[in-house]
């Protein structure tokens, strides 16, 4: 049997705004299915008047994500265990570039990817919480990880993501 992942939608409405629906609609076709930093780059270059209604919209939606979900609106979360040395070198360059190699193949036979550039940030502890949330979620809610009675505190990375680039559907 498969497993169903399980997506948390956050919502934010606007009421008694001054704004006909349809601009309003065609402001929000725009950044529909992109990312939060992405979608903020573009509201911020239209001229469009409904882009100001639809992006006070989107900055209430992050902080209904962060408050009430548990969700980090601008950033990728990283957790490790243990001290590596790609977290050395971020603590003293905290440049980071992430790629996402896809096994899909375009119609014009390049293979799919995503780059994720952005600025790190490090802290100490609180690893092993934010991995049993990402088993609770991708492997069950019976799992436990780490698989161990004491874990070690660990190191959190938060990545800001700055720039976003590749090959696929994202790229649109």
């Amino acid at each position: 049997m498969a497993a169903v992942e399980e997506r948390t939608s956050v919502r934010a409405e606007a009421r008694y705004v001054r704004t006909a629906p349809r601009k309003a609609q065609l402001v929000a076709e725009q950044i529909r299915g992109r990312t939060v930093p992405e979608a903020r780059t573009i509201l911020a270059f239209m001229t469009r008047d409904a882009a100001r209604d639809v992006e006070k919209v989107l900055s209430s939606a992050v902080a209904n994500a962060e408050a009430n979900h548990g969700l980090d609106g601008d950033e990728l979360v990283l957790a490790t265990l243990d001290d590596q040395h790609k977290l050395r070198n971020l603590r003293r360059d905290p440049r980071i570039a992430i790629t996402l190699l896809s096994d899909r193949v375009n119609q014009w036979g390049l293979r799919e990817y995503l780059v994720l550039e952005g600025l790190a940030r490090v802290t100490e502890g609180g690893a092993p919480e934010r991995l049993q949330e990402l088993a609770h979620t991708y492997l069950g809610p019976e799992v436990v990880f780490p698989a161990m009675p004491n874990p070690p505190p660990g190191y959190v990375t938060r990545v800001s993501v700055e720039r976003v680039s590749g090959i696929g559907p994202w790229k649109d």
